[in-house]
């Protein structure tokens, strides 16, 4: 009775741990990029610095080169909001075969959960790495995102690159290139569908964006819609963008 009781227990602990072992083996297979953050050395990444991951085998101007991008990536995103409180895990690299593994596509750069980000061979570079870094330090300082279209987290981040595909020079009294002609995408599935019908979506929002930076005090008025979406103000009664214009 005692040895069958003890079969019956060892059976029941060994439950809980098969459940929680295929959980990690489907995360890990259907969303690799998820699991790549948790675990860099998982998928052949190595720790350069605290917080930056790059494949194996890097030559010495290579890791120089992804220092350097990531030390200005955090200069744009502090110099823009006047610190940087969030510190993303940088995944970093320079090669498809490293990038496939790790669950990118064909995008620059993707800032994953909010948390990370994963810059690809085309994306080892400061203005796609501000641009991800926008994303997370913006989703940071707020309590809850869900209220905040994906068109002004879009500009915002395009503005805090001061990504000049996008953008009209500093010096411009209106750094708009293309002015939308009618509502931007809200979504981020209706994000994903326009921009990938219309090179022009980026440059489209960041030019409502900037607009409403210049006339709302930039940085400040930034601080202050933060502030009051984390008091419970809906974004559309803040910032009330003027389409066609």
């Amino acid at each position: 009775m005692r040895k069958t009781s003890r079969k019956l227990w060892a059976l029941i602990l060994t439950v809980p741990a098969a459940i929680l072992l295929a959980a990690v083996v489907g995360v890990a297979l259907a969303y690799p990029s998820v699991a790549a953050a948790a675990c860099p050395g998982c998928y052949g990444l190595a720790e350069l610095e605290e917080g930056v991951y790059t494949e194996r085998g890097l030559s010495d101007p290579q890791r120089s080169q992804v220092r350097q991008v990531i030390q200005r990536a955090h200069e744009l995103v502090a110099d823009f909001y006047g610190s940087q409180e969030s510190s993303p895990s940088l995944l970093v690299c320079l090669t498809d075969a490293c990038y496939s593994r790790i669950g990118g596509k064909k995008e620059r750069g993707i800032a994953i959960l909010n948390r990370s980000v994963m810059l690809s061979p085309r994306g080892v570079d400061a203005v796609i790495a501000s641009h991800e870094m926008s994303h997370v330090e913006l989703h940071d300082r707020l309590t809850s995102a869900a209220d905040l279209p994906q068109w002004f987290d879009e500009g915002l981040a395009v503005v805090v690159s001061n990504d000049a595909r996008y953008l009209a020079p500093e010096s411009a009294a209106d750094r708009c290139l293309i002015a939308p002609a009618e509502p931007l995408p809200g979504t981020l599935e209706e994000w994903l569908s326009a921009a990938s019908k219309d090179a022009g979506t980026y440059a489209k929002s960041a030019c409502q964006v900037s607009r409403w930076l210049r006339e709302n005090g930039g940085r400040a008025g930034l601080l202050s819609l933060v502030e009051r979406l984390n008091a419970g103000e809906h974004f559309t009664s803040i910032v009330k963008p003027a389409w066609g214009v």
